[in-house]
């Protein structure tokens, strides 16, 4: 049975170590310890060097009990958004949250407590089982470089569950699109802004301009696309003569995905060609690229009989975010996307749900025990 107040301090104690993206290192050693300390060997890749970050991912292995069940892989990354710094969670009934000046951590914190109770569990269980491997990454929300540059040399799971998902125990997302990241690099040229404006050449109009010829927002019940961050100039009375957009564009379809990276980029072309003296230089790189299991996948199927046998309803779902699945799936594991009990991600709104917390953690042993059933 699910010890669920040990549960919500070792969640408590998670979420009030900082670990911004990039910032892993003080949860990774506890969480090494924790794991050591329940007798699991841990080790740490170099992914942390290819990125300039504290540390590297973890590793942990749960012998298997019996050798001839599948290696299951269960993951969930340590790094949090900002502000996610100082964060203080208040416990109140079946909800936990932060104090209101920092989000709470629970993506992916609720996920990191959902499986190390898990593997408390397992230490116990009667029943047997293949080979666990515990997968915490780092960098996540920054790119999902953790998974990027996790070494795969030291894993042999058949399948994973990714503990990054929503409230609601049942909830599979098996399905995520490809994403494109663009970067736009507008040239104008200077002027005083109210002595000799015709001799300028303005760099945020030119962006704008360009910006409202664009298709954004959702396009279609498989593509979106967003600008989500422009900055430039250098005074009210100086003609900008530089300005950087940020946008992106996902889809689950890759030829619509590239038909709207290649319409993006003819808009600022189009712009820019409006200017004598405006220039734009572009880069477009992936960020992840899609994955679509059905219920015809061993994982998929897996993840559905556990919620069943705990009596949740299983619902397959197609997300539209990334995820550490995306990079996983592309590297030959089927993963699907599991709910931890965590809501409301990304804003000082977020929540922790105790009750869907500890049935993540019963999820998670129950599809642990049917893994390798017929």
């Amino acid at each position: 049975m699910v010890d669920r107040e040990a549960l919500v301090a070792e969640f408590c104690e998670l979420v009030q170590i900082d670990s911004p993206s990039g910032g892993e290192g003080t949860i990774m050693a506890v969480l090494a310890a924790n794991l050591e300390a329940l007798g699991l060997a841990t080790t740490r890749d170099q992914a942390g060097e290819r990125i300039g970050a504290e540390t590297g991912n973890l590793i942990a292995k749960l012998p298997a009990t019996d050798p001839g069940r599948p290696v299951v892989m269960l993951n969930a990354h340590v790094d949090t958004v900002q502000p996610g710094q100082g964060i203080v969670p208040v416990v109140e009934e079946d909800t936990i949250r932060s104090a209101g000046e920092t989000v709470l951590g629970a993506d992916d914190k609720a996920g990191v407590a959902v499986i190390l109770a898990a593997v408390r569990e397992l230490l116990t269980a009667p029943f047997p089982h293949g080979e666990v491997q515990v997968v915490f990454t780092i960098a996540e929300e920054i790119g999902l470089y953790g998974a990027q540059y996790l070494d795969y040399s030291l894993l042999s799971p058949n399948y994973a569950f990714v503990l990054d998902g929503g409230a609601q125990v049942g909830e599979i997302t098996a399905g995520a699109p490809s994403a494109r990241k663009m970067t736009w690099k507008v040239h104008g040229v200077a002027a005083h802004a109210g002595v000799h404006p015709e001799r300028g050449t303005n760099a945020i109009q030119l962006a704008a301009q360009a910006i409202a010829a664009m298709r954004l927002g959702r396009l279609d019940e498989e593509t979106t696309a967003n600008i989500g961050h422009i900055e430039g100039g250098l005074a009210r009375n100086i003609v900008p003569d530089y300005c950087e957009v940020w946008g992106e564009a996902r889809s689950h379809c890759e030829d619509k995905l590239e038909a709207q990276v290649a319409h993006m980029r003819e808009c600022f072309r189009s712009a820019a060609a409006a200017y004598p003296e405006g220039r734009v230089e572009d880069q477009v790189e992936t960020s992840y690229r899609r994955f679509r299991l059905s219920e015809d996948d061993e994982v998929v199927r897996v993840a559905m009989t556990a919620a069943t046998n705990l009596g949740h309803t299983p619902v397959l779902k197609i997300g539209g975010g990334g995820s550490d699945a995306n990079v996983f799936n592309e590297r030959g594991i089927p993963a699907v996307i599991c709910a931890c009990g965590a809501q409301g991600a990304h804003s000082t709104a977020e929540t922790a749900i105790i009750s869907a917390m500890v049935s993540a953690v019963e999820w998670l042993v129950e599809a642990i025990r049917v893994s390798g059933q017929r």
